[in-house]
C-alpha cells in the first residue's frame, strides 16, 4: 500500500513589478506584490476557500513579497504562518537587477539556446543542481516534521520549479521547460523515497 507521508500545496507569491518585466532579483525586501499580484492571491485565496483545502500548517519564504502572500493565504485558515530561512531565492549573482532581454544582449549565445537560461550560472550565482539539492533538503525535513498532514509553502516560482524537478527527477533541460507562474499553485505528495505531482502550476481564474 502507498502511504502518503505529507501533502504539500505550493503557493507561488504573486507579481511583483520585477516579475511583470522579467527582471532577476534575489533580493528579500523588494519589491512588493503590485496591483496585479494582490490581484493573483486574491483568486488564489478564493479558490482555496472554495476547494475547502485543508491544512495544518502554512510556511512562507522570507522575501516580502512571499510573506505579503502568505498573509493573504493564511487568512483564508484563520491562522499563522512560519518563516523558514533556509527557503530563500537561487542567488542570481550578476544578474540582480537585470531584465531577461539584458541578458540575452549581455549573453547572445544564450539567446540561440533560451533553455540554457536556467543553467547557466552568472558570476556570484547558485548552480541550478545546489539550488536543487538546498530545495530538497528543506522540503525533506519539512516532509520528515509533518508526517501525515497536509501543509502549504508561500514561496518564489524557481522553488516550485526545483520541488518539482526533484520529484519528477528531471534532466536540468526538461526542467526548464516547466513553468510556474506568479500566484499559481502545484501539489505534490510525498511518500518514502519517492513523489507524485498531482498538478503544477495551476492559475485559478
Amino acid at each position: 500500500m502507498r502511504r502518503r507521508k505529507c501533502k504539500i500545496t505550493f503557493v507561488a507569491h504573486g507579481a511583483t513589478v520585477h516579475s511583470e518585466e522579467s527582471i532577476y532579483s534575489d533580493k528579500e525586501q523588494y519589491p512588493p506584490l503590485s496591483e496585479l499580484g494582490e490581484s493573483e492571491i486574491n483568486k488564489v485565496c478564493e479558490y482555496l476557500q472554495n476547494r475547502g483545502l485543508r491544512s495544518n500548517k502554512i510556511y512562507s519564504s522570507p522575501a516580502l513579497r512571499c510573506t505579503q502572500t502568505a498573509e493573504m493565504v493564511s487568512k483564508v485558515f484563520k491562522t499563522k504562518f512560519e518563516t523558514l530561512p533556509e527557503l530563500y531565492e537561487r542567488k542570481c549573482g550578476d544578474w540582480n537587477g537585470l531584465s531577461l532581454d539584458s541578458v540575452f544582449i549581455k549573453y547572445p549565445e544564450l539567446k540561440e539556446k533560451p533553455y540554457d537560461v536556467l543553467k547557466f550560472t552568472p558570476n556570484g550565482g547558485e548552480e541550478l543542481k545546489v539550488f536543487n539539492q538546498r530545495v530538497k533538503e528543506t522540503i525533506d525535513k519539512i516532509v520528515e516534521a509533518q508526517i501525515g498532514n497536509r501543509i502549504i509553502i508561500v514561496t518564489y516560482p524557481s522553488v516550485i520549479l526545483a520541488a518539482v524537478a526533484n520529484a519528477l527527477e528531471l534532466t536540468e533541460e526538461n526542467q526548464a521547460k516547466v513553468l510556474i507562474k506568479t500566484g499559481s499553485l502545484t501539489q505534490i505528495s510525498y511518500f518514502s523515497n519517492w513523489a507524485s505531482v498531482i498538478y503544477s502550476g495551476y492559475v485559478p481564474l
